[in-house]
């Protein structure tokens, strides 16, 4: 069930069953020589509507531009400031436990996002205890390319050349959530040089030329990201299982 393709009194009736919600967060920057603008919202996003189709889960809008200065000297990417997505992601929560939400379950797609999302929370509990605010409100925090299964596959797939940004299994799930966008594009080097993205843009270009980091998306393909899918489903509805105390 999604929440932009339902109605108000879809969502109350909801809100009599389950109060929890997930909302896909990721980012539009560059991923490389073939990967996707929208790839660390579209892994994201692919599981959540997967969930929602399978487990009854609502699943709100997606936040599809997140804290990412780093890729800005790549042509396309869109960043926020961190203060910008704190304050984004803090008004988007408060709106939903107005409404009776009491666990709002971020499943997030970019690395670049996390520092800023557990800000965001902090803001909304400190605003709660400063204003003595009572009632529930448990916020979470799940990054897909980090559950067990998707790790694993990666591993067994790609090894060392999945490295940490371009990877083959982002692209490679972001192909078979948008099949019409595959590319294929050689690698020179064939696996990419790896390094801290801790720096502005400039210095990230001159230090990774083509976007990747440590990674060989060329190994990508449709078939490894409908595997990618499944595994990032069974983790993700694993951890959402856990935090909304479901049976």
């Amino acid at each position: 069930m999604r929440l932009q393709h339902a109605t108000w009194q879809e969502v109350e009736a909801y809100l009599q069953r389950s109060t929890g919600i997930i909302l896909p967060i990721g980012s539009t920057e560059q991923h490389g020589p073939n990967g996707l603008l929208g790839t660390d919202a579209i892994c994201p996003e692919a599981i959540a509507w997967a969930l929602g189709e399978r487990h009854g889960v609502l699943v709100g809008p997606t936040q599809s531009i997140g804290m990412a200065q780093h890729h800005l000297a790549f042509p396309g990417t869109i960043t926020l400031r961190p203060s910008t997505l704190i304050a984004v992601l803090r008004d988007t929560i408060v709106s939903l436990a107005r409404h009776g939400f009491t666990h709002v379950f971020l499943l997030n797609g970019h690395g670049g996002n996390i520092a800023t999302v557990n800000a965001a929370f902090a803001e909304v509990y400190s605003e709660r205890s400063l204003l003595g605010l009572s009632g529930e409100l448990d916020l979470t925090l799940f990054n897909w390319f980090a559950g067990r299964r998707g790790r694993e596959l990666a591993e067994s797939l790609y090894g060392d050349a999945e490295g940490s940004h371009a990877t083959a299994s982002e692209v490679s799930l972001s192909w078979f959530a948008r099949p019409e966008a595959v590319k294929q594009v050689s690698m020179s080097p064939q696996v990419a040089s790896r390094g801290s993205a801790q720096c502005d843009a400039d210095e990230f270009r001159r230090r990774f030329p083509d976007g990747r980091m440590g990674s060989d998306p060329s190994l990508a393909s449709i078939e490894h990201g409908a595997r990618f899918l499944e595994a990032g489903v069974e983790d993700a509805w694993e951890a959402y299982r856990a935090f909304t105390g479901q049976a």
